[in-house]
């Protein structure tokens, strides 16, 4: 016999369900709905919206609509992309996280403080991350964005220093930032904890699941920061670890003598899809154990 099991530490966190559910319930209404960006790193989600009548459109599009209803999805937005809303008198549905405008607010207390004690805002984060773009216009784009140990020779570590964390990114990977940048830190340092502790607890859970298994398929988008970040952590622990976007890339050999298969993903990962997964695997199981392939 063989056992088939999807991961209880996978699947949308609570933004992205927040922020998919007042799309749904717009959508559901039949009413015209506008999203700036994907409102989620997961083709097959978008695809599943968009089916549902929700367009994908670039801020700048929204210059052109008027008395529409606009989402913004829960990575937050700067305060430009606010302003041409309102230009067209449209509707907004901000669906910004919670803990991701907190990490703004807090930013944007850090930065008006920097302008009185000369200090730097670092945001350790992907540049051209949504979320990092919107946390650095708090500081009127002057704090400096790291995504490598390599960046933080950008830093002048003879003046105070303020670290933030965009929400997503790895704990080890900021721990070990702030292990360098305190080292070489000749004055004050802040170093504020802003990982989601809904986000960084995945990884550790998603690894034990991953070693009782003999083949897992991480679930993710490739657009997703999330899902590389939390597939490199199952890859470190189970070398049979294989990133898909959906059941179509699946290598149904590699199930040959196998018994034990699990199914995870990213917080931008929707159930419905592992699910499918889970399936077609299941299937696929069953035509191996029945001898027929």
């Amino acid at each position: 016999m063989y056992s088939i099991e999807i991961s209880s530490d996978s699947g949308f966190c609570f933004g992205v369900i927040n922020a998919i559910d007042k799309a749904e319930t717009i959508l559901n209404n039949n009413e015209t709905l506008y999203c700036v960006g994907d409102i989620v790193h997961n083709e097959q989600e978008i695809k599943r919206l968009e089916s549902m009548g929700m367009n994908i459109i670039p801020i700048d599009d929204s210059l052109k609509l008027s008395n529409q209803t606009i989402l913004f999805r829960a990575h937050g937005e700067p305060k430009a992309s606010y302003n041409k809303v309102k230009i067209g008198k449209n509707n907004l549905i901000d669906a910004t996280c919670p803990i991701v405008l907190a990490l703004q607010d807090k930013i944007a207390k850090a930065y008006s403080s920097s302008i009185k004690n000369n200090s730097q805002i670092i945001i350790f984060g992907k540049k051209t991350h949504p979320e990092v773009i919107a946390l650095l216009d708090k500081t009127e784009n002057n704090g400096i964005v790291i995504e490598q140990i390599n960046d933080i020779d950008f830093i002048d570590f003879l003046k105070p220093i303020e670290i933030f964390s965009q929400t997503t990114k790895a704990p080890k990977e900021y721990q070990e930032i702030c292990e360098k940048i305190k080292f070489k830190s000749k004055n004050t340092l802040k170093i504020h904890d802003t990982i989601c502790k809904q986000v960084s607890s995945r990884g550790e859970k998603l690894q034990e699941f991953s070693k009782t298994k003999e083949v897992v398929y991480f679930v993710g988008g490739a657009k997703s920061s999330n899902s590389k970040v939390l597939f490199s952590l199952c890859k470190q622990v189970n070398s049979n670890t294989y990133f898909i976007e959906s059941e179509r890339d699946i290598d149904s050999k590699i199930l040959y003598n196998k018994t034990k298969i699990g199914i995870c993903g990213a917080t931008s990962t929707p159930q419905w899809l592992m699910q499918k997964v889970m399936q077609f695997v299941d299937s696929e199981m069953k035509q191996i154990m029945s001898g027929i392939t």
